[in-house]
């Protein structure tokens, strides 16, 4: 497996050549990028082909792989809304991702499917966030870039099994799971998800959560918390999965780039290894 950092994990305004150097001392393989809000480093909605390429190459000469694209626009564009031209622009939104992708080299980006509400019932999130998801899909398999699904704390898709039931009715090989393991915690045993999802988890998350606090604050920095990191990645290991683990944590109040280095080392750990 390889080890991988999110771009969120760097002070924001962190200029990207920076990132890829920092992540190559670390130790990393590869750096996770994020489709951010205009004026935001790096990608945004208006980034051109020639522009997206030419980070493709900066992060080539760091010897750093860009292997899949996130984004937080979902979330104020989500596939469930009630409103058919917000859809549209969430559409847009992982339209963009995947051509970004592309043009790029990655092969998945992360989607957030929607969320459930008190004005989006949970019956509704899944059908409205299927449909956009089947239309994604054909895209998808254009740009030759998967979809990986998220699991996140927004009600939705609760337990694996119907977690794998949502994806295999798209019926796309480019549309599988991008498994948080850390979300899961609160509701959940991340090795038991691992091994029911098996060959649709395409990409992962790592960051660690203590359930006891039962909020956000409940996040804490990898082996700090009660993820069972033996049990993950024994599990991965038995799916045959070989791909990045991009961690996504909170970065430190004081030394913040001290994050990155710090994680790159749990991470050896938690791949059973020890720190280089």
């Amino acid at each position: 497996m390889l080890k991988g950092v999110n771009q969120w994990c760097f002070p924001e305004g962190t200029p990207l050549q920076q990132v890829f150097a920092i992540s190559r001392e670390a130790g990393y393989d590869a750096v996770e990028l994020n489709v951010n809000p205009l004026g935001g480093v790096g990608l945004t909605m208006e980034t051109t082909a020639a522009e997206a390429e030419a980070i493709g190459r900066l992060a080539n000469e760091y010897d750093i792989q860009l292997r899949s694209l996130s984004t937080s626009l979902l979330w104020q564009t989500p596939l469930s809304s009630a409103d058919a031209s917000v859809r549209e622009q969430g559409r847009r939104v992982v339209e963009k991702q995947l051509g970004l992708a592309e043009h790029i080299g990655m092969d998945t980006v992360l989607v957030v499917p929607g969320a459930v509400n008190e004005q989006t019932s949970y019956d509704v999130c899944y059908d409205r966030s299927h449909a956009e998801l089947t239309l994604l899909a054909k895209e998808a398999e254009k740009r030759r870039v998967r979809i990986g699904i998220e699991n996140v704390w927004n009600k939705f898709l609760l337990s694996p099994l119907e977690m794998r039931a949502y994806v295999d009715a798209v019926q796309s090989p480019y549309v599988g799971v991008y498994f948080d393991v850390g979300n899961i915690l609160h509701n959940g045993y991340p090795e038991q998800w691992i091994k029911i999802l098996g060959s649709r988890i395409i990409k992962v998350h790592v960051k660690d959560y203590r359930p006891s606090v039962g909020t956000g604050h409940g996040f804490v920095p990898l082996l700090s918390g009660d993820v069972n990191w033996t049990a993950v990645r024994t599990a991965l290991q038995e799916i045959g999965y070989t791909d990045t683990l991009t961690a996504e944590v909170e970065i430190y109040a004081e030394g913040p780039l001290q994050t990155v280095y710090d994680t790159s080392r749990h991470l050896d750990i938690i791949l059973g290894g020890v720190p280089r």
